[in-house]
């Protein structure tokens, strides 16, 4: 009897309130790092950014956050998109494209795969597009071709540089055709902001691959990826399968593009705004006027303003 009073009865009890606990313990307070498998509280991870502080894993960041992390003082101004017309193509696989639009509409709080802001980044005028890879992998369908396109023109607008933040798996197929469209539809967006002598810079997140690296995610003036994020136009098995060959290890990730001509920079999450902002004031800042003093035919001399 004492066994049980003193033994048996306590063991119950502790295991009764531990099972009690961790009911009352909030759901999804902790976070796995995918590549180390460390522990992360929810709350550290903000902080962090989104990156895991034991081996600098750069976990996939929402496009409401990336603005916020790139604007100064996380202050900006969220540029409404058209709406563009659902589901032309009346596609259905597995469940019925509409209803996917639905889901992805719910978990991501968002209309469809990017937002675009206005502000400023170092002082510099600026307009990012990001993507929201939790919206359908980030796919490029019309919606998203449609925000490209009027960042550039708002870029246009406010004499600003267009910042493009891509997290994609490529185009969407369930818009067909329609999507592919979206490529040159954005080159086209990209070349009126250069025409325009503004700065074009792409800011490459995991992953950026398909027809969203084959079409104006490739056409910066400057291109900056974070550490580890894959990059690439077709995945590393189809291409192993394609040429029956190993690839090279790392092989489409930011260091290894970097280390063969193909990105400009590697940088990390929490340094990416202070080195956007040097840029920008590099490439916006205005020369000084300067008077050039020239002679004319007739002898006199003709004094010229440059800006």
């Amino acid at each position: 009897m004492n066994w049980i009073t003193n033994f048996v009865r306590p063991k119950i009890q502790a295991l009764r309130a531990k099972q009690d606990a961790k009911k009352e313990m909030p759901d999804h307070l902790w976070s796995r790092c995918p590549s180390c498998g460390a522990m992360l509280h929810h709350r550290e991870l903000q902080q962090h950014a989104m990156v895991c502080h034991h081996c600098g894993f750069h976990m996939r960041l929402p496009a409401r956050d990336r603005l916020a992390l790139l604007f100064d003082n996380e202050r900006f101004e969220v540029i409404p998109l058209p709406r563009v017309a659902e589901d032309p193509l009346r596609f259905k696989d597995r469940k019925k494209y509409v209803d996917r639009l639905r889901e992805s509409r719910h978990k991501t709080k968002a209309i469809d795969g990017i937002l675009v802001g206005a502000g400023t980044v170092g002082g510099c005028a600026a307009v990012i597009a990001a993507f929201e890879f939790d919206f359908m992998g980030g796919s490029m369908g019309m919606a998203v071709g449609e925000g490209l396109v009027v960042a550039a023109a708002e870029a246009v607008r406010r004499k600003a540089a267009m910042i493009a933040v891509p997290s994609s798996g490529g185009a969407r197929m369930q818009e067909g055709i329609l999507s592919l469209m979206q490529m040159p539809r954005s080159t086209i967006a990209v070349e009126q902001v250069k025409d325009a002598a503004l700065p074009y810079i792409v800011i490459l997140t995991d992953p950026t691959t398909g027809g969203v690296t084959a079409s104006f995610a490739m056409l910066g003036d400057i291109h900056i990826a974070e550490p580890g994020a894959v990059i690439g136009f077709a995945g590393q098995r189809v291409i192993e399968e394609t040429i029956r060959a190993r690839l090279p290890e790392g092989f489409q990730r930011s260091e290894y593009l970097r280390d063969h001509g193909m990105v400009d920079m590697v940088v990390p999450r929490k340094e990416l705004k202070e080195t956007l902002a040097r840029i920008l004031n590099l490439l916006m800042k205005r020369q000084e006027s300067m008077s050039i003093a020239l002679p004319s035919p007739s002898g006199e001399i003709l004094s010229f303003v440059r800006r």
